[in-house]
């Protein structure tokens, strides 16, 4: 066993709790992962792991090579990587996660965009409108759309969005258009779930915020659905822009309050705080920066 893979190995089961966890991140199986492991504490002279039917826990000894190794591993990544990416580009694989529609929508052309001249580089993007954990995930960086929570994640904001709200013309043609915000009270709305107050829309005006608590008739985890069903003409829709496409430009749909600005939600990209980035992940994160700020005036 090779010592740099021995602590591969430790660090993947450490942070994902088990070896099938491990071996599902490292692409290989179970028993090499608990050999691995084995063979590394032998080495050490040290139990590094506490063994139980369901988890693995970390000794004194384990958390203290936890705290060194994962820094060890990316400067060992980075100064191979740098040997090779000068002549051959970026190479090995990055794991990313982003929410379904914004990644649907928008993500999957970035990373298309980002892995062009990179033969050599793999690209994992896992779509989910939950917040997975980095760690245990062994994801590389995750987009999230709202102000990031969790005080263990670094980020880096690459934009901006501004929710509007829109209708079709057919539900305007037998509705009156609403002139504030309170009007929508009167009206059917499309409630998309994975905001943080659903039916509460937030906006701005004259430097002052307001919320209005919106009747809904559907309900549905999904901005694209939202903006389907407002098309059809079932009622109106708080959409952000990225999903709204020619909508606007060619009359499938109308923008209702234009002086009502939607609440601003920061979009960023997060990583694991404590580890040094490799050099493929800071080249990402600068490459997203300029893409949605290109994204956005163009």
């Amino acid at each position: 066993m090779d010592l740099i893979d021995g602590l591969r190995v430790f660090v993947a089961t450490a942070e994902t709790g088990s070896f099938t966890g491990a071996a599902e991140r490292l692409g290989m199986s179970n028993r090499l992962t608990s050999k691995y492991v084995a063979e590394l504490e032998e080495r050490l002279g040290v139990r590094l792991l506490q063994r139980t039917t369901r988890r693995v826990g970390l000794t004194a000894s384990g958390e203290d090579l936890l705290a060194r190794a994962p820094a060890l591993l990316d400067e060992m990544d980075d100064m191979l990587s740098a040997v090779t990416e000068d002549t051959r580009g970026f190479s090995g694989t990055l794991r990313i996660s982003a929410p379904v529609t914004f990644g649907e929508v928008y993500v999957k052309d970035l990373l298309s965009r980002f892995a062009a001249p990179h033969p050599d580089l793999v690209l994992d993007l896992r779509l989910s409108d939950t917040y997975v954990d980095l760690a245990s995930d062994g994801i590389d960086l995750a987009f999230r759309i709202g102000t990031p929570e969790v005080s263990a994640l670094k980020s880096r904001k690459i934009g901006e969005l501004q929710s509007v709200v829109v209708a079709s013309p057919e539900y305007l043609a037998q509705h009156e258009a609403p002139t504030h915000p309170d009007d929508l009270q009167n009206h059917t709305c499309i409630i998309d779930s994975n905001r943080r107050t659903p039916s509460r829309w937030g906006f701005v005006h004259e430097g002052r915020e307001l919320t209005v608590q919106v009747p809904s008739r559907f309900t549905v985890n999904s901005a694209r659905v939202t903006r389907d069903l407002a098309r059809r003409g079932e009622g109106i829709a708080f959409c952000p822009p990225f999903i709204l496409g020619d909508d606007l430009d060619t009359g499938r749909l109308v923008q209702l309050l234009p002086e009502f600005k939607g609440a601003t939600h920061p979009i960023s990209i997060v990583y694991l705080e404590g580890r040094t980035l490799p050099r493929k992940v800071r080249a990402l994160i600068e490459f997203a920066v300029q893409d949605y700020r290109g994204a956005r005036t163009s």
